[in-house]
């Protein structure tokens, strides 16, 4: 196992990874929630796998369909997370460190070299990754090179991670697209091949869902809906 992360937590990732369906997946949504409480056991991911075939078998879904992940860095996870989490066809987001080359990261030890970055893992069939990556541009501030927003350092600089050519050229073309819209500006925000993701410490997940007023009064106070307006005007961020 990569780190920390529970084991029942990852199997509950794991299940919801396999089945395809727009009822699956908001199905997959509801029942999350369990997997944040320590009351979290073996029962209740057995409870989620029956419901879940049941409703397969009914409606005559495919079991194990394609799914795909997709990595991204807008500076604090919290709120990268929340700009994902529910959309639709996202499965599950997942919130860690990746880019570096130090095993093991941790929010409270080492991570040198990593960004913190969230995992989306999505059905290809409902959302695409283009449709993500302007997600991503519209939750970043692609002007700052020195973070995210109130969050300053290396680790939370913004990037996005593509796993093959396909997703770089699609990367690539919208880093383009932006860089455009902004002549004035330059875009720091980098393109990186995918390496190794390492989910962080459990408390870091859902932390929005977990604890509400905290979040929002960070988000807030650290200016991140504020400038992302100032740059991007309206926009759906959630």
């Amino acid at each position: 196992m990569k780190n920390s992360e529970p084991r029942q937590r990852r199997l509950f990732i794991w299940l919801g990874r396999g089945y395809r369906s727009d009822y699956c997946w908001r199905l997959n949504a509801l029942l999350r929630p369990l997997s944040m409480t320590t009351r979290f056991t073996v029962e209740i991911y057995l409870m989620k796998h029956l419901v879940l075939s049941a409703l397969l078998m009914l409606g005559s879904y495919q079991a194990f369909a394609e799914t795909a992940t997709a990595h991204f860095a807008g500076g604090c996870f919290w709120c990268m997370e929340s700009d994902y989490q529910g959309r639709d066809g996202v499965i599950d987001v997942v919130s860690g460190f990746t880019g570096g080359t130090l095993k093991n990261p941790t929010y409270k030890g080492r991570h040198d070299g990593h960004f913190e970055a969230i995992e989306v893992t999505y059905d290809p069939a409902i959302v695409s990754y283009q449709e993500l990556l302007d997600r991503f541009w519209v939750n970043v501030d692609p002007f700052d090179n020195k973070g995210q927003f109130c969050d300053k350092g290396f680790s939370y600089r913004s990037a996005v991670f593509p796993a093959n050519t396909a997703e770089k050229k699609l990367a690539q073309e919208s880093l383009a697209a932006v860089a455009a819209r902004f002549p004035d500006q330059q875009v720091y925000t980098e393109i990186r091949d995918a390496n190794e993701f390492w989910p962080v410490e459990e408390y870091h997940q859902d932390y929005y869902l977990k604890n509400p007023v905290r979040y929002k009064y960070y988000r807030w106070n650290c200016g991140r809906d504020q400038r992302l307006e100032a740059i991007w005007g309206e926009r759906d961020a959630h």
